[in-house]
């Protein structure tokens, strides 16, 4: 191998803020260089550059230039989130460890990446929340490679016609999501869509938040399956990260790696239709876009605007469907103005405070606002007040629609975020509540939906809902 066909031999001084751009949500381009004063000819800084010259007019832009590897940097692999816990010097020490061996495993000849099978994992050095990626592989017998997104492992590809990996799955191909656990959807691709040995495979991956979509040479392998988090089950994948080419096991090729962000707005019409897709439901309208037909409550303190509810400036209260429901799915979309604080209303009665006599109130709310910044963690956004507490960090910017899918069967409750699920709780199962005040409402098998305004603008709009026919409710009698 040739001494100069790794390029991105990084200083030292230069590592820790590539890495911290990877790994760290609310780090910019701009904000990396203001960490350190980069040199004209500094490999770094023209990772950091990469961006802005590689930007086409229809978002998709190249992370890899054909000539070396500006834009990327390698690292062992590891829990993104641990990693964001260690000092700056454990960081630097792991960052430091992999570039020593870099070299001797990733090199780039006539607008190939190559690797031999082995060393750390190439990482962008651009991190991403909603985005599509598109790359061409090729690889050899008895490969093992993959795709890692958001620096959690993995799209998978593989050697189909291995035997001894059968038992794995290989036979049923690459583009699977193969850290996901056993039977879950996504785990094993859709259809076996692998060239044979030396032809370029094309992928491309979808991802909105943890809802992930999968296409091999043009075949849909893995339709809108959320991807869980390999690092700790128990929490969702980290919001935002770098995508890394992982590879042990055999040689493998890379070429034509480009990406584009997906804007909310198409973000959210996409969570939509896959939802239809995904639930087999037939979704109905809970709010014409013109007036309050089919609601109730205290409707003079709300307002419709644009094609929204929004709740009036110091005004409030809850209002309801005049239409009650026992197990459904409801989705919307809703935008907080700074410091917004709202709520939805789930079985509620009808009259009184639904976070108490109704099943629950599900907070709506602007968690990063400066007075919000010491409460009780079952007050967040998403959580069932007073109750179970919400997964934090994935609400989009004030300002900004986001897309919220909200499943009620029986005592159990799940609230996906744009795309990542944030909680996931049986309310039969809490006995431990915020203040010691219980909760009355809480097993309530049937009630109105409803919005529960506490003074600000919030808005919502595309509000929907498919009423559930379970068996198993009806054995219970619900």
């Amino acid at each position: 191998m040739k001494k100069n066909s790794y390029s991105v031999n990084l200083p030292k001084q230069l590592i820790l803020p590539a890495f911290v751009l990877a790994f760290c949500p609310c780090m910019s381009c701009d904000q990396l260089r203001a960490l350190v004063v980069l040199p004209q000819d500094s490999k770094l800084a023209e990772a950091v550059q990469e961006t802005d010259q590689n930007e086409s007019v229809d978002g998709w832009r190249s992370l890899f230039n054909e000539t070396d590897l500006s834009g990327w940097y390698a690292i062992e692999t590891y829990d993104p989130r641990k990693l964001g816990d260690m000092t700056a010097q454990a960081k630097q020490q792991r960052i430091d460890k992999a570039a020593e061996a870099t070299h001797q495993h990733w090199s780039v000849k006539e607008g190939v990446i190559y690797n031999d099978g082995t060393g750390p994992f190439l990482t962008t050095v651009d991190e991403f929340e909603d985005f599509e990626v598109e790359l061409e592989y090729k690889t050899v017998a008895r490969a093992d490679s993959g795709v890692y997104l958001k620096a959690t492992p993995q799209v998978q590809i593989w050697d189909s016609t291995e035997e001894a990996k059968f038992s794995l799955g290989a036979d049923k191909g690459s583009g699977g999501l193969w850290n996901n656990s056993p039977g879950t959807d996504g785990k094993d691709p859709l259809v076996l869509a692998d060239k044979p040995f030396g032809e370029w495979n094309h992928m491309r991956i979808r991802q909105i938040g943890a809802r992930t979509d999968v296409w091999l040479n043009d075949q849909h392998v893995v339709q809108h399956a959320t991807m869980e988090n390999y690092w700790n089950r128990s929490l969702p994948l980290i919001r935002r990260g770098p995508i890394q080419l992982q590879t042990h096991g055999g040689e493998i090729s890379w070429r034509n790696i480009r990406a584009r962000e997906i804007p909310a707005a198409e973000a959210n019409q996409i969570l939509a239709e896959a939802s239809n897709r995904t639930h087999g439901l037939t979704f109905r309208s809970l709010f014409n876009g013109d007036d309050f037909n089919g609601w109730a409550g205290p409707l003079d303190n709300y307002e419709v605007v644009d094609g929204a509810i929004r709740c009036r400036s110091g005004k409030g209260g809850t209002i309801y469907t005049q239409e009650e429901f026992d197990d459904f799915v409801v989705r919307f979309e809703f935008k907080l103005p700074p410091g917004g604080n709202n709520g939805l209303a789930i079985r509620y009665p009808g009259t009184g405070d639904t976070a108490y006599v109704g099943m629950c109130e599900l907070q709506v709310l602007d968690d990063d606002a400066p007075q919000y910044a010491k409460l009780d963690a079952r007050q967040y956004h998403g959580s069932a007040y007073g109750m179970a507490a919400a997964h934090r960090g994935y609400l989009r910017p004030t300002g900004q629609w986001n897309f919220q899918e909200v499943t009620v069967v029986g005592s159990k409750i799940k609230v996906e975020l744009n795309g990542t699920i944030v909680l996931d709780t049986d309310l039969a199962e809490v006995t431990e509540f915020m203040a010691d005040r219980p909760h009355s409402g809480k097993d309530r098998r049937r009630g109105h939906f409803g919005f529960a305004g506490h003074s600000d603008p919030v808005e919502f709009r595309n509000i929907e809902i498919a009423p559930l026919v379970m068996p198993e409710a009806k054995t219970q009698g619900n």
